[in-house]
């Protein structure tokens, strides 16, 4: 039980960090936080349609990984012999 629950949380640090870089990544859509540090200029530098969907698609995985993880940490803890 111990070598799975520090797989969990190894996996939830890297899942964590993942999806923070991937949500960083994405463009932004105007008329939030992004135009107030980047002064709402448009840019044809951000990525493409293809691109974008596969960022939305892993975005997506990862964050199902992250919340599979913290579910299981919490069913360890929750059921826990020790």
């Amino acid at each position: 039980m111990l070598i799975l629950k520090i797989a969990l949380i190894v996996i939830l640090v890297l899942t964590s960090l993942l999806l923070t870089l991937f949500i960083l990544l994405h463009k932004g859509r105007g008329g939030g936080l992004s135009d107030m540090f980047g002064g709402g200029v448009t840019s044809s530098l951000g990525s493409s349609g293809v691109a974008e969907r596969n960022l939305n698609r892993i975005t997506v995985v990862v964050s199902i990984v992250w919340a599979a993880s913290i579910v299981g940490l919490g069913l360890l803890a929750r059921f826990s012999v020790v």
